[in-house]
């Protein structure tokens, strides 16, 4: 690519915008030259916005240290200055629609690692892999919004990435019941350890609103675009699900039990699983991961120290397959957080937009 596309970040300084900060860092297709916060950082250079709080294990790249922060509220102002923004944004979710609504009608792409827009009827919310069909609802959203270039793609929520993608390389078979426990790590509320250290040695048996995204989003991916909008698969799988949060950093871990119309045989189920691939394979995507599902064979995993960086933090990881007394099979599924689950999956999907031309340079 010759020329970078210049990318915005609403919500800098965030644990989510700070992820994107770090992994755009030398991406060789995005530049990020703007970087956009709460009214109270404007003007402050984006290390002294994040100092003190820094929560990446590398260090704050050098190209965004001295980036001054524009008011994530001024939209015309922020907008001038990039081809396309990731959102971060943390605000109510009324709030949130209203924003990225406001950015979208500026002509600026909206990639969102946020909640808001999910069940907007016209906005598409993909995983590349599973369904990039769901981008040709945009022109639709266009027509909404009343614009030529700008539209809003979310992404879904990080902990159903770690058994989404098992449950949808097996479509063929038709799951039908699917029981899930995520036990979910801690950089999905935005903390470390140092912020929440009441989190060491302890479980929480509650997420608000988890339980509901992970029984109903993966429908939406299942779903199909009818009449310019995306309807909810009616016949897929039944999921009932609880969420904990548990003392680890990063990597939500899902216990699966299901249920299949066609019961498969297990050779078939880590078949189906280690050669699943889809559009960012085939593309090459920059971030996207060489081998998307793996299965470890071993007892013992998959294991968050040993498994969760799988594929730079961006493939994912099954193991434990096993027949049932009660259900046809069980599984143990991991993937990271907010690297598939949040940011990273945020820049796939922007690389994939930008392939297929959704996105293009101003």
């Amino acid at each position: 690519m010759s020329e970078k596309f210049k990318v915005g970040i609403l919500g800098a300084t965030g644990m989510v915008g700070q992820r994107f900060i770090s992994i755009l860092e030398n991406h060789p297709w995005f530049e990020v030259v703007t970087v956009a916060a709460s009214p109270r950082s404007e003007g402050k250079t984006y290390e002294e916005a994040v100092e003190g709080r820094w929560k990446m294990d590398t260090p704050i790249p050098e190209a965004v240290k001295g980036l001054k922060l524009y008011n994530v509220n001024e939209v015309e102002k922020v907008a001038s200055t990039v081809d396309f923004v990731f959102s971060a944004v943390d605000m109510t979710k009324d709030e949130i629609k209203a924003i990225e609504e406001a950015y979208a009608k500026t002509e600026t792409p909206v990639v969102s690692n946020n909640s808001a827009h999910r069940w907007t009827p016209d906005v598409p919310m993909v995983v590349p892999e599973l369904n990039p069909e769901h981008y040709e609802v945009i022109k639709y959203q266009k027509e909404r919004l009343g614009t030529k270039r700008g539209f809003i793609a979310v992404k879904p929520n990080c902990s159903i990435q770690s058994y989404a993608p098992a449950l949808f390389a097996l479509k063929e078979f038709e799951p039908k019941e699917v029981v899930v426990s995520t036990y979910q790590a801690i950089s999905g509320a935005g903390k470390t350890f140092k912020d929440w250290p009441e989190m060491v040695g302890n479980i929480i048996p509650y997420i608000g609103g988890e339980e509901e995204k992970s029984e109903q989003e993966p429908l939406r991916i299942w779903g199909k675009v009818e009449d310019g909008v995306i309807k909810k698969c009616e016949n897929g799988p039944k999921i009932t699900s609880q969420c904990i949060r548990v003392p680890v950093l990063n990597g939500h871990t899902a216990t699966v039990f299901v249920n299949f119309g066609k019961k498969p045989t297990k050779e078939e189920i880590i078949d189906r699983w280690v050669n699943f691939s889809g559009e960012p394979q085939k593309l090459n995507l920059p971030s996207a991961p060489k081998q998307f599902i793996q299965y470890l064979e071993e007892d013992n995993r998959p294991q968050v120290s040993l498994d969760v960086d799988y594929e730079n933090g961006m493939g994912v990881s099954m193991g434990r397959l096993r027949e049932d007394t009660l259900f046809d099979y069980k599984f143990v599924g991991l993937s990271h957080n907010t690297l598939r689950g949040a940011a990273g999956g945020a820049v796939l999907s922007a690389e994939l937009l930008c392939a297929k031309d959704y996105i293009q340079k101003k």
